[in-house]
C-alpha cells in the first residue's frame, strides 16, 4: 500500500476515511528535523550551510514511516499547501534518504489540496508533483534569517542588556510598534474642546438631536470653542433665536458586505467578537480544518472557488429569498502578491452546513465555525439599502445654524446575516434614525446643552489591531501573526490587560536599545522590502543565498560594533533617549536628573537582574535612592517597592522588609549577612497589595506557619499556613514533610484564627472526600522483626489491597494469599523480590551483622498454594 504522510494524526484519521484500506496514512507530528539550538547550526562561512537534527519526540515517527515503506515503497506526501507544508516534505524526503529508506528507484510525489473533503483528496491524489523547491527555498531562507537574528543578536542583548531574553527579526520590530505607540501615548498632551448640543422638536412634537456647526456666521472648526466661557456664549447664541429648518436632504445609500476571511482577518475578528488570542483562533481553526469543516486556514487569498460562490448563492436563496442573492456572483480580487502561496480565502468545505447541522461540541471551534459561514454567505448576499438624512437648521439672521443627520435601513441585505465588528468604538450621528422633519417648519428648543471634550491619545493595540497593522506595513505573513504576537507575551516584553498590549519595562528598553544600535533591522520598510524579496524567492525570481548574503554582510557588521560597546554607553544612550519620559522638565525649573535625596548625584536608568529597570542616583552606594522606572510620580513612589528592598521598620530589634523576587513580592526578617544567609521569609498573598502593606501585617505575615497544636486523635502537629494555592492547614510533624493531609481555609483572617475544633473538622472532611486516601493505612497484623536486618515487618490495608511493610519496602501480598496466612518466610522473600527489581525502588538499609547461628539458619522457601 502506498504511504501518504501528513502532519497531524487527526488530519491522518480523516484522510484516511476518503482514501480507504488501499493506502496508509502516517502522521509526521509537524517539522521532523531543525536546526540545533546552538551556535553553528547556520554557517555564513560556507554558503550558509543548515546543520539540521531530527527531533528525539521525532525519530519514533520517522521510523514509523520508514517501517511501512518496507512493505510499500511508494512515498506520498500530503503535508499543508503552503511554504510550511512544503518545508516538512522536504525535510521528510531528505531524512528518508538519508537513513536509505527511499532509493533511487523509489516515487515520491507531492499532492495538496486546499480543503480535507473526499473531493479534494481524491481529486489531488490524481495530480501528484515534485517537492516545489522554490517555495523550499523561501522556507530555507526566512529560517536561516531567524536563526542569525536569533543566535547573534540575542547574545549581544544579554550581554549589554541585563535581564533581556531575546530578539528575533520579525518580533522586534512587532515590539516596536507597541513600545512606538505607548510612547504616543505618554507624550499625548490632551486638548480641551466643546461643542453645543440642542433638542429640538418637529411639528408633530417629536424630538431630535441636533449639533451646532455654525457660529456668529462662522463655519465651526473642532477647536473653535476652546473652554466653558466660549461654550456658555454659543449656548447664548442660540437660545436667543428662532430656528427653523432650511433644508431636508435625503440620500440613498448603500453597504457592501466584507470580503470571505483570510488568515489575518479572521484573527482580527475573532479578536473583536470573542476576544480570541491569534494562537487561541489558529488552534481551533486547524482542528476544523483538519476535521474537513474548512478549508485551509493559513492563506492570503480572498477569492472564492466558483464552485463555493455557486453553492453559498443557492443557500442564500434557499434560507433568504431572491432578493438577498445579487444579480451577479461577487468576485474578490486576491490581494497575495505571490501566486504560488495564494490559497482559496477560509471558508466552510460544505455551504449549505451552518453550525446547528454540523453539531460541533468545543465552545472555540463552534464559535469559530458560526463566524466563518457567517461571513463567506454575507459576502456573496446582497448590499444593504439605506437612505441617509441630513437637516440643517438655522436662524433668520445665518448667525447660527445646527445639523442633524440620521439614516433609515431600506432592505438589511447581508446585514441579516453579518456585521464586521469594529476595533474601537466611533460614535457616529449618522447611525441615528430621524423622526419626519419638513423643509421650512420651525424648530422650538427643548434644550441646549454644552459639552465639554478632550483630544483622546491614539489606543494601545490589542491583538486584533496589532495584526492588522502588521499586514497593513508588510510585517511577517499570517502564518506567523500568531506565534510573534505569543512570543513577544511569553517573553514578558508585553502584557495583555483588558485586551489591550501593554510593553513592560523589559519590552521598552529592548525596543530602545535595538532602535539606537541595529536601527536598520527593527526598521518597518526594511522588515517589508526583507519579506517582498523572500517572497520573490518562494516565486522563483530571486536566489536564497544572494538574500542571505547581503543581509549577513551588514548584519555582522552591527553585530561586532554592539560588542565594543560597555553597558555604560548603552545605558547612558537609552537615558537620552527616554529623557523625555523618564527625565520630564519640573516645574520649578531646575535639573530633573539632580538627585533629590542627596542633592549631589545624577539620575540615571539603571537595569535590574531580573530584567527590570529602575532610576538610581550615580552615588551609590553612598546614596541609596531609587524610583521606578518611568516619568516621576511622587505618590508611586512612596509606596512602590524599590529594588534593593522596601524597609518598613523594626520588631524586637530585627528590620522588616518588603522584597520583590521571583516568584513574586515577599516579607523579610532581618537582612542577608554570612552569618544568616536565609532569613526568615514570607510570599504576601495576591490578595494584599504588596505596596500598601504595614509593619504590623508584615510581623504578622512572618509568624506563619502557626502551630495550632497537637491532633486530639494521634498527637501529629497541626499547622495554618499560607501556600502557592492561598491559605491551608497541615496535619504532619512540620510544614516541610511531604506527607501528611491537607486542607484549604476560605480566607486569609483563618490562617490566624482557625482552632483546633474547626481544623480537625476540616481535616475529617477532606479525608473522607478522597475515599480515605490521604489517612494513615491500617494495620492488618504485625509480623515481629525481621530475623536478619532488623526492623518490624507488618501486614498494611492499602488502597489496592494488603501488602507487607518493612523499613520503606512495601510488598504487595499475591491475591492467593491471605494475610493471615502469609508467614514470615513469604512476607521475607517478597520483601526480597521487590527489592531485586532494582531501579526505581529504594535501596535497602545495610545488613546487620547477624549471630552465627542465626546467619546458618535455613530460609524454606515457601509452597506454592494452589
Amino acid at each position: 500500500m502506498p504511504v501518504v504522510v501528513v502532519e497531524s494524526p487527526a488530519k491522518a484519521k480523516t484522510i484516511n476515511k476518503y482514501l480507504g484500506p488501499d493506502y496508509t496514512v502516517l502522521a509526521s507530528y509537524g517539522h521532523v528535523r531543525d536546526l540545533p539550538p546552538k551556535d553553528g547550526s547556520v554557517d555564513p562561512d560556507n554558503d550558509f550551510d543548515m546543520l539540521w537534527e531530527v527531533a528525539s519526540d521525532s525519530k519514533k515517527h520517522v521510523k514509523a514511516i520508514a517501517d511501512a515503506l518496507k512493505d510499500d515503497n511508494n512515498l506520498i506526501l500530503a503535508t499543508d499547501p503552503d511554504r510550511e507544508g512544503e518545508a516538512i516534505s522536504w525535510h521528510l524526503e531528505e531524512t528518508l534518504r538519508k537513513r536509505k529508506v527511499i532509493k533511487k528507484d523509489t516515487p515520491v510525489s507531492r499532492v495538496v489540496f486546499n480543503a480535507i473533503t473526499k473531493t479534494a483528496v481524491t481529486e489531488a491524489m490524481k495530480n501528484p508533483r515534485k517537492v516545489d523547491q522554490p517555495l523550499v527555498d523561501a522556507y530555507l531562507a526566512r529560517r536561516a534569517l531567524d536563526y542569525l537574528v536569533g543566535f547573534k543578536l540575542s547574545p549581544v542583548l544579554w550581554r549589554r542588556l541585563p535581564g533581556a531574553k531575546s530578539a528575533g527579526r520579525v518580533q522586534s520590530v512587532c515590539l516596536r510598534l507597541i513600545v512606538d505607540r505607548e510612547m504616543e501615548i505618554e507624550k499625548f498632551n490632551a486638548q480641551e474642546y466643546w461643542t453645543v448640543k440642542a433638542m429640538l422638536a418637529n411639528s408633530r412634537g417629536q424630538e431630535y438631536e441636533a449639533r451646532l456647526t455654525t457660529l456668529a456666521g462662522k463655519k465651526l472648526d473642532k477647536f473653535d470653542i476652546a473652554n466653558d466661557t466660549a461654550a456658555e456664549l454659543a449656548v447664548a447664541a442660540v437660545n436667543s433665536r428662532d430656528l427653523k429648518v432650511t433644508s431636508v436632504e435625503a440620500k440613498p445609500g448603500s453597504r457592501n458586505p466584507s470580503a470571505p476571511f483570510m488568515t489575518s482577518t479572521l484573527q482580527q475578528e475573532a479578536s473583536r467578537k470573542f476576544g480570541m488570542g491569534a494562537r487561541q483562533t489558529m488552534s481551533a481553526a486547524q482542528r476544523l480544518y483538519e476535521a474537513g469543516h474548512i478549508t485551509y486556514m493559513r492563506t492570503d487569498g480572498i477569492d472564492m472557488a466558483p464552485e463555493a460562490v455557486h453553492a453559498a448563492r443557492d443557500a442564500i436563496k434557499d434560507k433568504f429569498g431572491d432578493n438577498y442573492v445579487p444579480a451577479e456572483p461577487r468576485m474578490y480580487k486576491n490581494k497575495a502578491k505571490n501566486a504560488q502561496e495564494a490559497h482559496e480565502c477560509i471558508r466552510p468545505t460544505v455551504l449549505s452546513a451552518d453550525t446547528e447541522s454540523l453539531k460541533i461540541m468545543d465552545a472555540d471551534q463552534r464559535k469559530l465555525y458560526d463566524l466563518i459561514y457567517k461571513r463567506t454567505i454575507a459576502s456573496q448576499m446582497s448590499a444593504a439599502k439605506l437612505e441617509r438624512t441630513t437637516v440643517l437648521i438655522g436662524s433668520a439672521d445665518g448667525q447660527v445654524e445646527l445639523r442633524a443627520s440620521g439614516q433609515v435601513m431600506m432592505f438589511d441585505g447581508f446585514l441579516k446575516v453579518y456585521e464586521e465588528g469594529r476595533d474601537d468604538a466611533v460614535i457616529d450621528d449618522d447611525d441615528k434614525s430621524l423622526p419626519q422633519i419638513n423643509q421650512g417648519e420651525a424648530a422650538p428648543k427643548k434644550s441646549v446643552t454644552p459639552e465639554q471634550h478632550f483630544t483622546q491619545p491614539p489606543p494601545r493595540y490589542t491583538e486584533a489591531t496589532l495584526v492588522k497593522r502588521m499586514e497593513e506595513l508588510g510585517i511577517g505573513r499570517p502564518s506567523t501573526y500568531a506565534s510573534i504576537v505569543t512570543t513577544i507575551q511569553d517573553r514578558d516584553y508585553v502584557t495583555k490587560e483588558k485586551n489591550r498590549l501593554i510593553p513592560e519595562d523589559k519590552g521598552r528598553l529592548v525596543t530602545v536599545f535595538l532602535s539606537n544600535f541595529f536601527s536598520k533591522y527593527v526598521e518597518y520598510d526594511f522588515t517589508a522590502a526583507l519579506e517582498e524579496e523572500l517572497d520573490d524567492v518562494s516565486a522563483g525570481e530571486r536566489n536564497y543565498k544572494n538574500v542571505l548574503d547581503r543581509f549577513w554582510r551588514d548584519f555582522s557588521v552591527a553585530i561586532a560594533e554592539a560588542l565594543d560597546l560597555s553597558i555604560t554607553e548603552v545605558l547612558e544612550k537609552i537615558n537620552d533617549v527616554l529623557a523625555p519620559h523618564i527625565f520630564p522638565p519640573n516645574e520649578e525649573g531646575t535639573d530633573p536628573r539632580l538627585c533629590p535625596n542627596c542633592g549631589e548625584g545624577r539620575l540615571s536608568m539603571r537595569t535590574a537582574r531580573s530584567g527590570g529597570a529602575f532610576i538610581g542616583c550615580s552615588r551609590y552606594p553612598e546614596c541609596k535612592y531609587t524610583r521606578p522606572f518611568g516619568p516621576p510620580n511622587p505618590e508611586l513612589e512612596a509606596s512602590a517597592i524599590p529594588p534593593e528592598g522596601k524597609l518598613l521598620g523594626e520588631d524586637e530589634g530585627d528590620k522588616i522588609w518588603i522584597h520583590k523576587g521571583r516568584f513574586g513580592p515577599y516579607a523579610q526578617r532581618g537582612e542577608v549577612t554570612e552569618e544568616n544567609k536565609k532569613p526568615n521569609r514570607q510570599s504576601i498573598p495576591k490578595e494584599w497589595p504588596p505596596e500598601d502593606i504595614d509593619l504590623a501585617q508584615a510581623v504578622r505575615l512572618l509568624s506563619l506557619p502557626r502551630l495550632i497544636g497537637p491532633h486530639p486523635e494521634d498527637g501529629v502537629n497541626v499547622w495554618a499556613n499560607i501556600g502557592r494555592y492561598g491559605p491551608y492547614i497541615k496535619h504532619a510533624e512540620s510544614t516541610s514533610d511531604r506527607g501528611g493531609t491537607n486542607a484549604n481555609l476560605e480566607s486569609l483572617e483563618e490562617v490566624f484564627d482557625v482552632g483546633m475544633n474547626r481544623a480537625v473538622q476540616l481535616l475529617a472532611e477532606k479525608v473522607a472526600s478522597r475515599g480515605g486516601r490521604g489517612a494513615a493505612a491500617k494495620t492488618l497484623r504485625d509480623m515481629g522483626e525481621h530475623p536478619d536486618e532488623g526492623g518490624a515487618i507488618s501486614i498494611m490495608e492499602g488502597k489496592y489491597g494488603p501488602y507487607v511493610k518493612w523499613e520503606k519496602v512495601n510488598a504487595t501480598v499475591p491475591k492467593d494469599i491471605a494475610p493471615e496466612d502469609l508467614t514470615v518466610d513469604q512476607a521475607i522473600q517478597l520483601i526480597v523480590e521487590k527489592q531485586s527489581k532494582g531501579g526505581k525502588k529504594r535501596k535497602a538499609p545495610a545488613k546487620k551483622k547477624a549471630p552465627a547461628k542465626k546467619k546458618a539458619a535455613a530460609k524454606k522457601k515457601p509452597a506454592a498454594k494452589k
